[in-house]
């Protein structure tokens, strides 16, 4: 009798536990417009390698000629590196233009739907947008 009260406390430890976490992520539309696609050209000045989301911070110079620093979510780094992201791809410098949708309130951040080199190369950022096509 004691073993199986124990197992009902781990099990119900993990599912608060669990709970949490699945709490934690939001939806797409609780965040950013899907109604409000935005296409940015900066320079990158860092990249953060993390699950369940990556983050990309660029510079990108406004209308007024001020730099402001701009964060965009991707999927988890696990996700991107299965689409052919490398590490060495996004270095602090790198000039990229980046296509999707800014969050809610209009401020300097979205969510990637992709991102261009000057060469033309381009990477899919794996977008929580439910509405985006498949890339």
């Amino acid at each position: 009798m004691k073993d199986t009260g124990r197992w009902i406390a781990a099990i119900a430890v993990l599912a608060a536990a669990s709970a949490g976490t699945a709490y934690a992520h939001h939806a797409f539309s609780a965040e950013f417009d899907p109604n409000a696609p935005i296409s940015v050209r900066g320079r990158v000045t860092e990249m953060l390698w993390a699950n369940p989301h990556a983050w990309i911070y660029i510079d990108v110079e406004d209308p007024d000629g001020e730099i402001v620093n701009w964060a965009f979510e991707t999927s988890g780094a696990n996700g991107l590196i299965r689409r052919g992201w490398r590490r060495e791809d996004l270095a602090a410098g790198t000039e990229l233009v980046i296509e999707g949708w800014q969050v809610r309130g209009g401020g300097p951040s979205g969510n990637a739907r992709s991102i261009t080199f000057p060469d033309g190369t381009r990477l899919f950022a794996g977008t929580s947008n439910p509405d985006a096509q498949d890339d």
